[in-house]
C-alpha cells in the first residue's frame, strides 16, 4: 500500500508547545495546600490512599502494562494555564495550556487480548477559554492511516497498540494534541454506574427492548422483560446502562438475533455522549466533599496516565468545570464522509476531505483561537488521504 500521501504529524514530531511552565510549581504547591484545607484530616488521608490505589500507566513505552508514572510528561492544569493564540502550522499538533484533551476508551477485553478492543473512543475537552466541556466521538469504522500499520479502521489502532497507538493515530490524522487518556473496561463501567446509584435516561421503546433482549440473550437475567417501565425516563443500573451505551441496533439472524431493531454506530456514539452528558449534569449540584467521595469510589476502576497532582487539580476545580456548558461533536462530520464497501477491511467510512475535517475539528475545539481560512496543504498532502492508494 502506497503511503506517500500521508503526512505524519504524530506526537513524535514537533509539537506546538503553547504552555508556559514559569510559575507552574508554585501554582501546584498552592493548589495542594488548598486541597489540604478543603479536605482536612482523615478525609485527606483516605483521598490520597485512593490516589495510590489507582491504575497509573506510562504512555511513553508500554501504556497498557506498566504501572510507572511518566515523569517526562509536563503537568497539565488547564484552569491555571497561561493560554496562547493557536495557529494551524504544517507538521505540528495544536495545543493550548487552557484546553485539556483527554481520550476516553471503553475497552472490551473479554477475549483477554493484549490490548482488547474498543468501540468507545471519545475525546473529553475542558475548554477554559470558552467555559465549555466538549465531547467528540470518533466513528469506529473510519478508514484512517495507522502509523506503522497502514490504512485500517480507526478502532483497529487500539487492538494493535492500545491507548498509545490510538492516540498517535488520532493525532496523526486530525492534528490535535491529546494530553492524557483514561480506560474503563465493561466490568468497571457497570461498577461505576452502580457506585453512582444508577442513572436516569430518556429511553424509547426500541431502546428498552434492546437492553432487555441483550441481557436475556447473554444470560445476565432470567426474564426477557427486566425493564418494565414504559418509554420515557427510566432508571438504569450498571449492566442496563452498559447495554444502552453499546446499542447500535440489531439485525435478525446476525449473531443468532431473534429480533431486529433499527440503529447504527452513529446512534451508538450519540447514546454514549448522551450518557456522559447526563452524568455531568447529575453532578452539577455536588459540592467538593461529594466529588471527592465519588472520585475515591470510582478512581480505582479507571486506568489512566493522569498524574496524581493532576487528578487533585481536576478535583479541586470540579465545581467550576461542572457548571460549564456541554457540547457534542463527532468525526467525521456530515458532508465529509461516505461509505465504501470495497476497502481491504470491508465496508468502511471514508473521509472525503481530510483537510476540511481537520480544520472543522480545530475550530470546534479551539473556536476563535483558530484563524479563519482552510488548513494549509503541503506538497505531499492531498485533500483526500486515499488518493494514490490501491485497494
Amino acid at each position: 500500500m502506497d503511503n506517500k500521501n500521508v503526512v505524519d504529524i504524530s506526537s513524535s514530531t514537533q509539537v506546538v508547545k503553547l504552555y508556559n511552565k514559569k510559575g507552574r510549581g508554585k501554582r501546584i504547591a498552592c493548589l495542594v495546600f488548598s486541597i489540604l484545607f478543603l479536605l482536612g484530616g482523615s478525609g485527606l488521608l483516605y483521598y490520597y490512599s485512593v490516589l495510590n490505589s489507582m491504575h497509573y500507566v506510562d504512555i511513553s513505552e508500554n501504556p497498557d502494562k506498566s504501572t510507572k508514572q511518566d515523569s517526562t510528561l509536563p503537568s497539565v492544569d488547564p484552569l491555571t494555564g497561561d493560554g496562547t493564540q493557536l495557529s494551524l502550522t504544517d507538521g505540528e499538533l495544536l495545543q493550548d495550556s487552557k484546553v485539556l484533551n483527554v481520550m476516553l476508551f471503553g475497552e472490551d477485553n473479554r477475549q483477554e487480548d493484549d490490548h482488547g478492543r474498543t468501540d468507545t473512543m471519545i475525546m473529553l475537552t475542558i475548554d477554559n477559554h470558552h467555559k465549555k466541556i466538549k465531547l467528540t466521538s470518533f466513528q469506529r469504522d473510519s478508514y484512517v492511516y495507522i502509523p506503522g500499520h497502514g490504512y485500517d479502521k480507526i478502532n483497529a489502532s487500539y487492538t494493535l497498540g492500545g491507548a498509545k497507538l490510538s492516540i498517535k493515530t488520532i493525532e496523526s490524522n486530525f492534528g490535535i494534541k491529546i494530553d492524557r487518556y483514561a480506560v474503563v473496561d465493561f466490568e468497571s463501567f457497570t461498577k461505576i454506574i452502580d457506585t453512582l446509584g444508577g442513572i436516569d435516561l430518556e429511553l424509547t421503546a426500541d431502546e428498552i427492548e434492546y437492553i432487555n433482549y441483550q441481557m436475556y440473550k447473554n444470560g445476565q437475567v432470567e426474564s426477557r422483560n427486566t425493564i418494565t417501565d414504559p418509554p420515557g425516563m427510566v432508571h438504569l443500573d450498571g449492566m442496563e446502562a452498559l447495554w444502552y451505551a453499546r446499542n447500535r441496533g440489531l439485525q435478525i439472524g446476525e449473531d443468532d438475533n431473534e429480533i431486529g431493531i433499527k440503529g447504527d454506530d452513529w446512534d451508538r456514539t450519540a447514546r454514549q455522549r448522551k450518557l456522559l452528558t447526563k452524568m455531568f449534569n447529575d453532578m452539577k449540584s455536588a459540592d467538593i466533599t461529594k466529588i471527592v467521595s465519588i472520585v475515591s469510589s470510582v478512581g480505582p476502576m479507571i486506568t489512566t496516565n493522569l498524574k496524581k497532582d493532576e487528578i487533585t487539580a481536576l478535583v479541586s476545580h470540579a465545581t467550576t468545570y461542572l457548571q460549564y456548558e456541554i457540547e457534542q461533536y463527532y468525526i467525521p462530520e456530515e458532508g465529509l464522509w461516505e461509505y465504501d464497501d470495497n476497502t481491504p477491511v470491508g465496508s468502511a467510512i471514508i473521509i472525503t476531505d481530510l483537510s476540511a475535517q481537520r480544520f472543522a475539528f480545530a475550530k470546534y475545539i479551539y473556536e476563535d483561537l483558530i484563524p479563519g481560512g482552510t488548513t494549509p496543504a503541503t506538497d505531499n498532502e492531498t485533500t483526500s488521504p486515499y488518493q494514490g492508494v490501491e485497494y
